[in-house]
């Protein structure tokens, strides 16, 4: 039934926004139309950045309700490769089969690193 499935991420700063994604995560930027729609790819996730245009431009706010979630080899190697690139990191959290490294964009969003045991 479904082909495929992005998250749409809506962003005040577009240029801050697109240098995260790509340069400092290190995703792929497809598509890009200046000023205001960037989609960026990750292993099985596309992610498009979005500038609303006019007063709900204005109003893009920090939402706790949806983050994005990146599987990863290993955790402290990520870690430390984002920490080089200016990442810092909210918290981290083990549980019994995963292990987790909160961080936000520059936007707020909420973003997480998880390595499954």
């Amino acid at each position: 039934m479904f082909k495929s499935g992005n998250v749409s991420v809506m962003v005040v700063d577009f240029k801050k926004a697109v240098q995260f994604y790509v340069e400092t995560l290190g995703l792929k930027l497809t598509h890009q139309v200046e000023g205001h729609l960037a989609q960026v790819e990750a292993p099985g996730l596309t992610i498009w950045l979005l500038r609303p245009a006019g007063e709900q431009g204005s109003q893009v706010g920090k939402s706790e309700r949806i983050s994005i979630g990146f599987e990863v080899q290993e955790l402290e190697s990520a870690v430390e490769t984002l920490k080089s690139r200016g990442v810092d990191f909210l918290h981290f959290m083990e549980e019994n089969a995963t292990r987790l490294a909160h961080f936000i964009d520059p936007e707020g969003n909420p973003l997480y690193l998880i390595e499954l045991k």
